[in-house]
């Protein structure tokens, strides 16, 4: 791919053209907005007084829409006048020109001549794509490169257990008994893998939020939270388990307790089995529906995932963000005992935003993944397609907020966040393609956690607050 030579000023006004967009899309979603539409229902001024909260809202967001369409024009016009490709070109003017329709459906709802649910929100998020797409072709031809894909390492699954059962476990030997257990209780719990816990027990604690409100009972998020870890436990045992010949071949992991032999898989796999139990009865003290998709989640991450997605197709990562969703399912069923559909949109954010977050780890892992014989996005297709499909993926993410933000009737500061962090975490990738270095894929992977978390956070209190 042939590098152009590089225009910061449209790659800026791109990005601060899809945020401004994004601004206005997640304004118009809040429970909030709402209710100002009601106390302003003319246009493009109001009736009577403006001095109400509701009609200063409406306004506020007329006048905002004014400025992010003269940002649109603007962007247009630079993008046109740039060595830009045609796509991106044809891409913006398409976003600019579309932006006329989504003034006057908003004018319509406004007044009563629109009345179809969700039409506004979706006009807004296809405008927003248009530009995240425009920004997405503009970095990959400026930052691209003819990428050379590394042969992942094969590797025969499985290995010798009587190898790795017989191996003494000489790491414990020479030591005094209290360091022995200490030991011993730290490699145990590292099987658990714990760095995936938090993050995971807070999107199960933002689908029981979402169901419940401020109704949510401490028995509840005990039971479901501390089945939550069991079972992320018995997956973490099992996948240690599972992995152990490869995580001996990467950097990252190998002296992981099972491929260091600090731990028998004979005890790894009698402690995984004993956290799956464990979890499925705490689950059970809430209701069958929430044990099942407990039981469900282990089986997910640990054979499907494990075994069939991650050592063989490229698409691993996007097909095994359904492990990381489940939690949302498993919240939001131990509060009403059933799916329902807030349920549903908050494990689709969590779905779609873990390609964003874990192809930025691929990145920076990126040889050492091919030693251990994964097929990961980078390795296969090359950092240019990686990073191209990280922006892509943090745009679905937004968007996917935006929609939780309107089903579930959720206020401002889970707007607020969804933007500044947003930013944030857009403002990391777009240094990433620019850098195209080992310290931006880390930056990057750490501002997608700091979305999902302070995202979270914010459901959950704004769900609590109603």
């Amino acid at each position: 791919m042939r590098l152009r030579r590089p225009t910061p000023r449209l790659t800026t006004l791109l990005g601060a053209a899809t945020v401004g967009v994004y601004l206005l899309l997640v304004v118009g979603a809040t429970a909030s907005f709402s209710e100002a539409a009601e106390a302003c229902s003319a246009w493009p001024g109001c009736e009577g007084t403006v001095s109400e909260p509701g009609a200063l809202v409406a306004l506020g967001h007329r006048a905002l829409a004014a400025l992010v369409g003269l940002l649109v024009l603007l962007t247009a016009a630079v993008a046109v006048r740039s060595n830009a490709t045609q796509r991106v070109k044809a891409t913006t003017l398409l976003g600019s020109a579309l932006y006329p329709g989504q003034i006057a459906v908003g004018a319509l709802v406004a007044t009563g001549g629109l009345s179809i649910p969700g039409v506004h929100l979706l006009a807004g998020v296809t405008i927003f794509g248009t530009f995240l797409l425009a920004l997405a072709w503009h970095l990959e031809a400026e930052t691209g490169g003819a990428d050379e894909p590394l042969d992942p390492d094969p590797i025969e699954p499985g290995g010798s257990d009587s190898e790795s059962d017989a191996t003494p476990e000489v790491a414990f030997a020479d030591r005094p008994f209290g360091a022995r257990l200490k030991a011993r209780v730290w490699a145990y719990f590292r099987l658990m893998k714990p760095r995936l816990m938090w993050l995971l027990c807070l999107v199960a604690a933002a689908g029981m939020a979402l169901a419940a409100g401020p109704a949510l009972s401490v028995e509840t998020i005990v039971f479901t939270l501390g089945g939550g870890v069991l079972s992320i436990g018995a997956s973490g045992t099992f996948n240690h388990v599972l992995e152990r010949d490869r995580d001996k071949k990467m950097s990252r992991t190998s002296d992981r307790p099972v491929a260091t032999y600090q731990i028998p898989v004979r005890n790894a796999l009698a402690f995984g089995f004993a956290l799956t139990a464990l979890s499925i009865a705490v689950f059970l003290q809430v209701n069958p529906l929430t044990a099942a998709l407990g039981f469900l989640a282990i089986l997910f991450y640990s054979i499907v995932y494990t075994l069939v997605l991650k050592p063989n197709t490229v698409q691993n990562t996007v097909i095994g963000g359904a492990a990381g969703a489940l939690p949302a399912l498993i919240g939001w069923a131990a509060v009403t005992g059933r799916i329902g559909v807030a349920g549903v949109a908050l494990a689709g954010l969590i779905f779609v935003w873990t390609p964003a977050h874990f192809y930025n780890l691929a990145l920076a892992y990126k040889e050492d993944y091919a030693r251990g014989g994964f097929p990961m996005m980078p390795v296969v297709r090359g950092e240019t397609t990686t990073r191209k499909h990280i922006l892509l993926w943090l745009g679905a993410t937004l968007a996917a907020m935006s929609a939780l933000i309107w089903l579930a009737d959720l206020g401002w500061l889970a707007a607020t966040t969804t933007v500044a962090v947003g930013a944030v975490f857009l403002w990391a990738v777009v240094q990433l393609h620019r850098e195209r270095t080992e310290a931006a894929a880390f930056r990057a992977f750490h501002a997608s956690n700091a979305y999902l978390g302070l995202v979270l956070v914010a459901i959950v209190v704004d769900a609590l607050t109603v």
